[in-house]
């Protein structure tokens, strides 16, 4: 018996990355996928809690909308990827947003610290194209297709 699949939903990505290049290469990866996604780009885990609070130039819900996963850069100027996890996971209104760590780090510290901060997947970067195209093909099919995140919290 085959089982369709279901439809797959747009949904935002936050990329909190503060290298150009990665930025690049993870608009490109998510171009060639099968995704269906508005990628949103902050530099650093600052501008990150920011746009996610709405503050400064991301007050306007419209144009910043509520990200259905945040994808995490670690290593980072200003604050880094373990610090924005604990806030993240700390507030109640944000804390429901799942949370990939996309690392170039293999570290096994790291990623328990990661998970003990409330990540909810910690990837390692891979290091060919074509596996980083097929790394958005896997997240849009786990996120987008089988998982049940609640509802943002009402505003207050």
């Amino acid at each position: 018996m085959t089982t369709a699949m279901p439809e797959t939903r747009p949904y935002t990505i936050l990329l909190v990355e503060d290298s150009p290049a990665q930025q690049a290469l993870t608009r490109r990866a998510l171009e060639d996928s099968s995704v269906s996604a508005r990628l949103l780009v902050v530099d650093d885990g600052a501008d990150a809690l920011r746009y996610l609070r709405r503050e400064g130039p991301w007050a306007d819900e419209t144009a910043s909308p509520r990200p259905d996963i945040i994808l995490l850069d670690l290593n980072m100027p200003r604050m880094d990827g373990f610090e924005v996890l604990k806030h993240l996971k700390a507030d109640p209104s944000l804390a429901t947003i799942p949370v990939t760590v996309l690392t170039t780090s293999h570290s096994d510290s790291d990623a328990m610290e990661c998970y003990a901060s409330g990540a909810n997947a910690f990837v390692p970067k891979p290091a060919e194209y074509e596996k980083f195209v097929q790394l958005f093909n896997a997240l849009a099919m786990f996120w987008a297709h089988f998982v049940k995140v609640p509802p943002a919290p009402p505003s207050a």
